[in-house]
């Protein structure tokens, strides 16, 4: 399984970015999805998590309300719609998949991306 992730870039506190994950290799139907980030001097958070079905959705309490994953399985992609971004949302975000479950904690999933720099300016 290969996952490429893109759309990061530089934004002023308040906007948006969409981000992109391009499921390769494997039905991405069959996979749990999640977004993670990781700030200079960090550990590695968790974001978000999206169910195969896409029925089932959760989020980090910090971006509760203001960032969206949804996925198209006909396009093999997962997404992270982020609004109301704030100078604290920086950080370089990544995609994995296979969780084997609802879980957030970053060991658990065996498939990663490369990441993708997003930078939130005030």
């Amino acid at each position: 399984v290969q996952l490429q992730a893109s759309g990061g870039g530089l934004v002023q506190a308040g906007g948006s970015l969409r981000l992109s994950c391009v499921v390769s290799g494997r039905t991405s139907s069959l996979l749990f999805m999640g977004w993670f980030r990781q700030a200079p001097e960090n550990e590695r958070e968790f974001v978000a998590l999206i169910s195969r079905s896409g029925v089932t959705t959760i989020y980090a309490d910090s971006v509760k309300g203001r960032f969206t994953i949804s996925r198209d399985n006909a396009k093999n992609t997962v997404y992270l719609q982020m609004n109301s971004l704030k100078p604290e949302d920086t950080a370089v975000y990544y995609c994995a998949a296979d969780p084997g479950g609802i879980v957030r904690t970053p060991a658990s999933y065996n498939y990663w991306g490369q990441g993708t720099l997003v930078t939130v300016s005030s």
